[in-house]
């Protein structure tokens, strides 16, 4: 069952260690241009801020991913 994280209520630290994380596990097909890593990171922040994407804890893995809001499972809280 997964648990949605306020990524606002997260300290910048730890909010940005927890993109990075997610960035460099997932990856991103960006075609042919490079995109450094702190553009990547901002990316993804905006669309926490405007509500494209959210923070998931899993709690049988003890794992987080950011995850559409559609792709949130059923029973998540």
């Amino acid at each position: 069952m997964g648990i949605r994280i306020p990524f606002d209520k997260l300290r910048e630290e730890v909010l940005n260690g927890v993109i990075e994380s997610f960035v460099l596990r997932e990856g991103t097909d960006y075609g042919d241009r490079e995109v450094s890593l702190n553009a990547k990171v901002e990316q993804i922040r905006r669309q926490l801020e405007k509500g494209d994407a959210q923070i998931l804890y899993d709690s049988e893995s003890e794992s987080i991913a950011i995850v559409r809001p559609g792709d949130v499972p059923a029973g998540a809280e």
